[in-house]
């Protein structure tokens, strides 16, 4: 495996992970990586669903507080979704062991970090979540910071409920269906500096629409979802943050700015207590759904509860 300067440029650089091939063929997730010379400490981020690692203002600050930044772009995704390959598909959300738990070796054995924090945003979240109550027990992260997670469907329970049998049905024999449910624009509007955002990313790898929704993969995230309803046991502190609003809606809406877009934030704070018995919630106002890239105040306070949260349980070895 050879680092090389990533697609953000210097100091960041990232390298190919060879994974297990699929029925679609040739896997690859992509590590990327910016270090900080002597560092005990490092932080693996997980990207969300449409998403891959752009992030660099939370990069920046980690590093700043002396982390060792590290993020997947995990398989099918971003830096590593190849042409042979279906968007963000996977039949089950334990396929992202294989990257993760590489990535984590090579930040500890081959990097020589003692300290992990896992950061993950969204389905980055959840995937994190299962890995984590996956891993108890080895001592391999020593907190899980998890920025809007996708621990619900965005619907109403009964809809979940009623849904689920349909879904899990079509997934195990349909799992390549496209389902009409394509990602709303207006939150990567939102976003972006060429709509009405502040940001800068690649809209090739996190398009406004979104790419295809595969029955499969969808009926993962459903079997994850009722693995968090009955109860994880991650056994690190865990932070999780969420906005204090959402908004749900098809047209253009000023809220977007500082609520929400994707996921209803009341039922990730709800289902909070149900990852592990070391779990703190904090609601942000003003947070967007990936609370980093909100407005200034709110992504001022982020970063304030976040170092408060590694201070009082993931300090610095000594």
């Amino acid at each position: 495996m050879e680092f090389r300067e990533d697609i953000l440029g210097a100091p960041y650089e990232a390298a190919e992970l060879p994974l297990t091939a699929d029925e679609e063929g040739a896997v690859g997730a992509t590590l990327v990586r910016r270090l900080v010379p002597g560092s005990q400490r490092a932080v693996l981020y997980l990207h969300g669903y449409t998403d891959y690692f752009f992030q660099t203002n939370l990069a920046e600050h980690f590093v700043a507080a002396g982390f060792s930044f590290y993020a997947l772009d995990l398989r099918k995704y971003g830096r590593s979704l190849r042409p042979h390959q279906s968007p963000n598909f996977v039949r089950d959300l334990a396929s992202y062991d294989e990257e993760i738990d590489e990535a984590v070796r090579l930040i500890r054995e081959v990097d020589g970090h003692e300290q992990l924090l896992v950061n993950g945003h969204s389905t980055g979240g959840l995937v994190a979540a299962l890995w984590a109550d996956r891993r108890a027990g080895r001592g391999l992260v020593q907190g899980l910071f998890l920025n809007s997670p996708f621990l619900a469907m965005p619907a109403a329970p009964a809809v979940r409920t009623l849904g689920a049998p349909a879904l899990d049905a079509l997934g195990r024999f349909a799992a390549t269906s496209k389902l009409p449910a394509p990602l709303n624009p207006h939150y990567v509007h939102s976003l972006h500096r060429d709509h009405r955002g502040s940001w800068d990313f690649d809209l090739a790898l996190k398009p406004a629409e979104g790419f295809p929704l595969y029955a499969g993969w969808l009926a993962a995230i459903q079997r994850g979802h009722r693995q968090v309803r009955r109860g994880l046991a991650v056994d690190c502190p865990v932070l999780l943050m969420a906005s204090t609003a959402s908004t749900v809606t098809s047209k253009w809406d000023p809220a977007l700015l500082h609520t929400d877009a994707v996921l209803r934030a009341d039922d990730i704070a709800a289902l909070a207590p149900r990852l592990g018995r070391h779990v703190t919630t904090v609601r942000i106002e003003g947070g967007m759904h990936d609370l980093v890239l909100s407005g200034e105040q709110a992504r001022a306070q982020v970063f304030a509860e976040l170092d408060r949260w590694l201070a009082a349980y993931v300090p610095a070895p000594v």
